[in-house]
This record gives structure tokens, C-alpha cells and sequence, in this order.
């Protein structure tokens, strides 16, 4: 198994960092809701603080899934210019 293959979801071709990464995104304003519902600055600072990781999670896989579109990698016909 390559990087390529631990790093892609082969049902949606979408890295998985853009699904972990909106997991955490999730987790974090749920997160951050309970500190505010509960007067919990702290929960609602480690929320958002989750959210920021997660965005940045994301972001990193979206720029991956356009690296790997542009220079075709991931593709059936990766082997084709050789």
C-alpha cells in the first residue's frame, strides 16, 4: 500500500484529512455550544480551538486532492506518460 492509498477514501476519492478535518470542525462548535450552554469558557475555548485545527486539516487535504488532480496522480491512466 502507497501514501497515496492510506491517504484517500477509494469510495469518494477525498483525502482523508478533508474528512477528519470536518469531523473536527463538527466536534468543535459542539464543543464550543456546550461551553457556552454551561458557562464552561474553557470547553468553549477548546472548541474552538478544535474548529481551527480542523479547518486547517482540511484545508491541507483540499490542497493534496488539488495536487494530486493536477499532477494526475490517483488517476487510471498515471502510467500513461511513460
Amino acid at each position: 500500500m502507497n501514501d497515496h492509498d492510506k491517504h484517500e477514501d477509494s469510495s469518494t476519492g477525498i483525502d482523508e484529512d478533508r474528512t477528519e478535518g470536518s469531523a473536527k470542525q463538527m466536534g468543535g462548535k459542539m464543543k464550543e455550544g456546550a461551553g457556552k450552554l454551561f458557562g464552561d469558557e474553557k470547553m468553549k475555548h477548546e472548541g474552538q480551538a478544535d474548529q481551527a485545527e480542523g479547518k486547517l486539516q482540511n484545508t491541507w487535504g483540499s490542497m493534496k486532492d488539488e495536487a494530486r488532480e493536477t499532477f494526475g496522480q490517483g488517476t487510471d491512466d498515471k502510467d500513461s506518460d511513460r
